[in-house]
């Protein structure tokens, strides 16, 4: 007989748990400035390196260097800092409502801000993004309204959709935001609908997908990937590799340390960049490249967003229960604030005086307006249940007139 011997599966393990020391010696990111920019016409087959690195533009010094260092307007990086800053002092506020019990639930995306402000800076009107949960700085870089925002979030009489949604799920058709769904990945393979649905049609509009490293793991993604490699849509998919889904590290979804996400597209021949998502500069210039390729009819690209959740996954999730308390503060590639804000200084259109007076203004504006929200009502008082009946059937079965009838009067007790 063979002497084999048992065999035994291998689990991944994370670098570093609760009470060890942050560990992030695995991670190689090159120096800032030093990957090419590819035309937008290029086969997926010459930038197959581009999914192995990681693309950066701003030094240690705050410069913005390299090829893909565009000129990016003061305008645009101005704009993007105060969405940013905006998005945290808003998530802030937002966790406190929870805290207080005026809204169930809540889904920070510190330091993950410049991902999704950057990304939408670089996009035109009509586009359609497919968000996930965590995407909330796609709204407020276009200025939706904060109040539509957060009304949605307390589910109040002034809640946009109706109390419909679970809190931070918000859906803005006009803002090119399509309604954030719970069951993660099928926005995926809705985004690559869409996109085929604008070529079919004979459009100049590109979609936008968005997904975690946890949820890569599910059937739709790669069923979104079959799709976009037979049909080549216009269509960005957007990889958030934060390297935490709710409990687990990224290794569960697929070792992106090994093999990174990026680097998944080449078996569906469709480009593939790696980059780092705390670096606003990097993040809208690659952004602009990838909805400049689709729109031009030269297909999807695939970009892996390389940063960290700072924040728990919800307000249902600690995090000092499977990783260091001080991870967050050791990750390598920084706050994406404070790197833009570094940057503008730098550049000399910026103060650290400015910042700290945007910031005040900020945190006393949010405060304001949702005062002003919580007086339309807050989590279980003000709301418009009975208008769940609404807006389903273009005319009301008898039964559910009936329905609706009866919580009209519970209510009125």
């Amino acid at each position: 007989m063979p002497d084999y011997q048992p065999l035994r599966l291998r689990v991944p393990e994370p670098t570093s748990r609760p009470g060890d020391q942050p560990d992030f010696s695995a991670f190689h990111f090159p120096v800032a400035g030093s990957v090419s920019k590819p035309p937008i016409d290029v086969d997926f087959n010459d930038i197959i390196e581009h999914a192995m690195t990681t693309i950066r533009v701003l030094n240690k010094d705050g410069e913005a260097v390299g090829p893909w260092a565009d000129s990016i307007s003061d305008d645009i990086l101005l704009k993007g800092l105060r969405a940013m800053l905006t998005t945290r002092v808003f998530d802030e506020r937002m966790m406190a409502l929870q805290r207080q019990g005026k809204t169930s639930f809540y889904m920070k995306c510190t330091g993950e801000e410049a991902i999704a402000v950057g990304h939408q800076l670089a996009l035109q009107q009509g586009d359609m993004n497919f968000p996930t949960y965590r995407q909330q700085g796609l709204l407020i870089a276009q200025d939706y309204p904060l109040e539509n925002m957060i009304n949605q979030i307390l589910s109040n009489a002034h809640d946009p959709l109706k109390g419909r949604q679970l809190p931070i799920m918000y859906s803005a058709k006009d803002h090119g935001f399509f309604s954030i769904s719970g069951n993660l990945g099928t926005q995926y393979i809705q985004a690559v609908g869409w996109a085929m649905a604008s070529a079919i049609k004979g459009d100049t509009r590109v979609a936008s997908a968005w997904i975690g490293d946890g949820a890569t793991a599910s059937n739709d993604f790669h069923a979104a990937l079959v799709n976009a490699s037979v049909y080549r849509p216009p269509v960005i998919l957007n990889i958030v590799n934060n390297q935490w889904a709710i409990s687990t590290f990224s290794g569960f979804a697929g070792e992106g340390r090994d093999t990174t996400f990026a680097e998944r597209a080449h078996g569906y021949s469709i480009a593939a960049l790696r980059v780092d998502g705390n670096d606003f500069p990097a993040v809208y210039a690659v952004s602009k490249w990838a909805a400049e390729r689709a729109r031009r009819g030269y297909g999807p690209t695939l970009i892996e967003w390389v940063t960290y959740r700072v924040a728990p996954h919800s307000t249902a999730d600690d995090p000092s229960r499977y990783r260091p308390k001080e991870e967050s503060d050791a990750w390598p590639m920084g706050d994406p604030v404070l790197r833009l804000k570094n940057h503008l200084i730098q550049r000399g259109i910026w103060s650290e005086q400015q910042h700290q007076d945007l910031e005040g203004e900020l945190t006393q504006h949010i405060r304001d307006i949702a005062k002003t929200c919580t007086e339309h009502g807050i989590l279980g008082e003000g709301s418009k249940a009975c208008d769940m009946f609404e807006d389903v059937y273009e005319t009301m079965p008898a039964h559910l007139v009936a329905q609706k009838q009866e919580c009209e009067a519970l209510n009125n007790d």
